[in-house]
């Protein structure tokens, strides 16, 4: 499956798109304004879920017109279908409250829902993460996530903190087309080293218990294995040496967050087996 290809983007949006954004958040103010800016004209709506945000985030959405809606938090996957389900227009495009859309995506996405093809569902969108003052151009690439869909035709599955969005296939026939845009998301989840190893912990926490609620058990198997499975992944099959001291630092902290997330979910098993708290 590849690419479209990008279109022409020398016009500029005049009219808003039949297009929701819809994006979750909580004190992203350092963000949310890259967000909003590089969907500024394009979407007939923006549709922001907030779950408690004690700085200017929601100030700067309701200054771009956006329509905020305060609920505590669900979790990942509740929290992201609950936006889903407030959006109104055709096309419902998801962003994180730490992405953004690069010109060319924009362009692509444009074009997409201007074409309107009944025969396609949904549209996968390559994310790449932007670090130290420039983008991972081999760390984490290819990351194509389903995020440009057709209203009513998806919903949010996976775990959290690992939330899939999933096309619905059509009752009655065979499931509607998935293509791919040209152009990048840009995602800002390392504005250092230190944060991103932050949010990898708190990640691992929560990706532990969901697994442990789902079932599975650690071992210490995956606790040597996985890391350094997950550190050779980045290095050598996606080539993370070639974006250099950048890369490889990204690749060690992607294997810190599997080794914290294997270790806690082995100390929950453990914890099990002795009858004890979890």
């Amino acid at each position: 499956m590849g690419a479209m290809p990008a279109p022409d983007t020398s016009a500029v949006t005049t009219t808003p798109l039949p297009l929701s954004v819809a994006t979750v958040c909580c004190n992203n103010e350092t963000t949310i304004g890259r967000l909003i800016h590089s969907v500024r004209g394009l979407a007939a709506e923006i549709i922001a879920v907030d779950s408690g945000s004690t700085d200017s985030t929601v100030g700067l959405l309701k200054a771009a017109g956006a329509t905020v809606i305060e609920q505590p938090w669900q979790g990942y996957v509740r929290q992201k279908q609950f936006a889903l389900e407030q959006c109104t227009q055709t096309w419902v495009l998801h962003l994180d409250s730490d992405e953004s859309l690069e010109p060319a995506l924009r362009g692509s996405i444009e074009a997409a829902v201007r074409r309107d093809d009944l025969g396609i569902a949904g549209y996968e969108i390559n994310r790449k993460v932007w670090y130290a003052g420039a983008f991972l151009e081999h760390t984490w690439q290819p990351e194509w996530r389903l995020r440009l869909v057709r209203r009513g035709r998806a919903r949010w599955g996976g775990y959290d903190p690992h939330d899939d969005l999933k096309i619905i296939p059509a009752s009655g026939s065979e499931p509607a087309r998935i293509e791919r845009l040209a152009g990048d998301m840009r995602h800002d989840t390392m504005p250092s080293l230190g944060e991103f190893l932050e949010r990898q912990a708190r990640h691992a926490r929560t990706a532990a218990a969901s697994q442990f609620a789902m079932g599975r058990r650690g071992s210490m198997a995956r606790v040597v294995f996985s890391p350094a499975g997950e550190w050779l992944k980045q290095v050598v099959l996606r080539s993370a040496w070639r974006d250099g001291w950048r890369g490889m630092a990204a690749a060690t902290a992607s294997s810190i967050g599997v080794a914290m997330k294997h270790a806690l979910l082995l100390e929950a098993t453990r914890s099990a087996e002795r009858g004890g708290p979890r």
